[in-house]
């Protein structure tokens, strides 16, 4: 309204749409047009010069999950539902949020979200059509399953996954940099069929796709912070399996900049939604909205702060999010005006 008063072009009738109204226009809207916009409009920002963005020529990317809480209301409740049992049940309703994005410039390039008991494998199969293939996709242990892997795989983009203790990972051949290489195995493969798949493999024999994959394994241990002399040991697997192309050691750097995934999702929970921490929505389609909008404003938040440190030739994990955001808030109201 200001901005078109200043120029003349407020009529004495007009009126300020009131809270109500916006939410009677959110209603008829609904969420789909929401999720189609997101699914157009994001892609990968950084550009071949953004600093942290690549691995030689893979572009770094991961997948992880987070937790949004929902007005209590019993529709949002029964659609969602509350984390946990009995006693220990959350206080609200919550939203499992499982994202890819870009690690260096913390862009949301896809995203898929249902309630909290929801399985983040499961979601996070709904990703693989973002994938390109020269992406190098990183994930923490709880994602990993040999189908997921495959449909991954499939996309043609490479991946670098934490590995669980439980996985049995074979020596097929050491390699010079420390690392080796192993197989994953098809859950309905047979013991004894794993014993002689791991014979040929070791023969230079190629493995059939229907009962496993050829992987590389790097393994190393972060210093112990806590003084007990108990390091971890990091184990991940990857689909890039010549350590003349990438070595095990810049494997294990580019696997930190997956940590980057979580002040990406301090940006969305903590400072853009800022001391409302609790979504305003009370109804499942209107909270499946919001959550659409709440991922594309931090997108575009994202890309132009990406646009920003490119120019500037500076990682753009140097600018601040909470200033960007200041700046734009205080923009945007100017610019958003319109003629009704």
């Amino acid at each position: 309204m200001g901005s078109l008063q200043s120029m003349d072009s407020w009529r004495d009738e007009w009126r300020v749409p009131s809270t109500s109204a916006i939410t009677q226009a959110r209603q008829r809207l609904g969420a789909d047009p929401l999720r189609l916009l997101f699914e157009r409009v994001t892609v990968p920002v950084a550009g071949l010069g953004t600093k942290g963005a690549w691995l030689a020529s893979r572009r770094l990317m991961a997948i992880d999950g987070f937790m949004l809480d929902v007005p209590d209301t019993p529709e949002n409740a029964a659609a969602f539902g509350r984390h946990g049992n009995g006693l220990k049940q959350s206080a609200l309703p919550q939203v499992l949020v499982v994202a890819l994005a870009e690690c260096g410039s913390h862009a949301i390039i896809g995203a898929a979200f249902d309630g909290c008991r929801s399985g983040e494998q499961t979601l996070a199969a709904d990703l693989a059509g973002d994938l390109e293939a020269n992406m190098l996709v990183m994930a923490d242990r709880n994602f990993y399953s040999y189908h997921l892997w495959e449909t991954y795989r499939h996309s043609g983009a490479d991946l670098l996954w934490r590995a669980s203790a439980s996985i049995d990972l074979p020596v097929v051949e050491w390699l010079p940099d420390g690392s080796y290489l192993s197989l994953i195995f098809n859950p309905r493969t047979s013991k004894s069929r794993r014993k002689r798949m791991i014979e040929d493999a070791r023969n230079g024999v190629g493995v059939d796709p229907e009962f496993g994959h050829l992987i590389r394994v790097v393994e190393y241990d972060i210093p112990d912070r806590e003084g007990n002399g108990k390091d971890e040991i990091i184990c991940l697997i990857t689909s890039i399996l010549n350590p003349a192309e990438v070595s095990a050691v810049e494997l294990a750097a580019a696997y930190h900049e997956r940590w980057e995934f979580e002040g990406l999702i301090d940006e969305i929970k903590t400072h853009q939604r800022g001391p409302a921490r609790v979504l305003r929505s009370r109804s499942p389609e209107m909270v499946r909205q919001e959550i659409w909008s709440l991922l594309l404003t931090h997108y575009a938040i994202r890309r132009l702060m990406c646009r920003a440190a490119d120019e500037a030739a500076v990682d753009p994990d140097r600018l601040s999010f909470m200033r960007s955001l200041r700046v734009i808030r205080r923009q945007v109201t100017a610019q958003a005006d319109f003629s009704p």
